[in-house]
């Protein structure tokens, strides 16, 4: 579900920016999530795991409703607001080229936290595959975040 959101937010760039960087940053962004979400889907599958979450796990203190999947994206590091996607939705040009590389990296490094957080969970190192696949997902989102914190810091 984390990946899915930044795979929605890259696809927004081809309408809303004609910045040339950020266009090659959002393809980078969109392989690399989509891969990942392949190779997440086929380690669920070969363990005869269900895909999508379970409807139980999801808190439903915050939600009146069991259907509404903000719910479950308050429990996972990094998701952006519906209110943040929807600004980005809207914001064009400088604007959107701003928010989409300050939500990105938030994203980004929510990711981060969920990576140190299986890493810290006991017998997590023991499953080699997840565990390469875990580092690869922590290099790769450490080096677009470098990428996204320079194209902000050399925006005026």
């Amino acid at each position: 579900m984390h990946h899915a959101q930044a795979v929605e937010m890259t696809a927004l760039i081809e309408s809303r920016t004609k910045n040339k960087d950020l266009r090659l940053l959002g393809a980078r962004i969109s392989q690399s999530q989509s891969d990942e979400i392949e190779f997440m889907k086929r380690w669920l599958e070969v363990r005869g795991e269900p895909i999508s979450p379970p409807m139980l796990e999801m808190s439903s203190m915050d939600m009146p409703s069991h259907h509404d999947m903000s719910s479950h994206h308050k429990q996972m590091p990094g998701m952006l607001t519906p209110k943040q996607i929807n600004a980005l939705r809207k914001a064009k040009g400088a604007e959107f080229d701003h928010l989409f590389l300050t939500g990105m990296i938030q994203h980004h490094k929510g990711a981060l936290i969920m990576v140190k957080d299986l890493f810290d969970t006991a017998g997590a190192g023991q499953d080699a595959e997840l565990f390469n696949f875990a580092s690869d997902v922590d290099s790769s989102q450490r080096a677009e975040i470098r990428i996204m914190q320079t194209m902000l810091d050399e925006k005026p």
